[in-house]
């Protein structure tokens, strides 16, 4: 039996995954602090469990050639073909509530149970 290749999205629109102004903002300001060496920040999930789904955010050196690119001003996101597919048409914030800030996953893969809060990441980084 043939395999048929699947073709990944090599960038991403708003349609897939949308940053928000203060999302688009707080990643570029991280990026600018960070070491030279990490030119992207990853999007991750990790699974399951009794608290469903968790998103999450992390440095990267740079991006495979399985992942989807998000660019902007000042900042690259990269996302691999698994995570893509629980992050199909999410919304990442970025909210500062008094000393609480952190990256808010809205709208996220409700079938596997997903609570939209960062677990890996904060307002001073990841």
């Amino acid at each position: 039996m043939a395999q048929t290749a699947v073709a990944y999205p090599t960038t991403l629109s708003d349609v897939e995954i949308m940053l928000t102004d203060a999302a688009k903002a707080k990643l570029a300001e991280l990026m600018a602090e960070a070491d030279p060496e990490l030119m992207a920040v990853r999007i991750f999930v990790t699974g399951g469990g009794c608290g469903g789904m968790q998103y999450g955010l992390t440095f990267a050196e740079g991006a495979t050639g399985y992942d989807s690119v998000i660019e902007g001003e000042g900042f690259r996101v990269v996302v691999d073909p698994v995570a893509l597919n629980y992050m199909q048409g999410c919304q990442i914030d970025y909210a500062a509530n008094g000393l609480n800030e952190s990256f808010v996953f809205n709208n996220v893969f409700q079938a596997v149970g997903g609570s939209g809060a960062c677990g890996g990441c904060g307002g001073g980084g990841f």
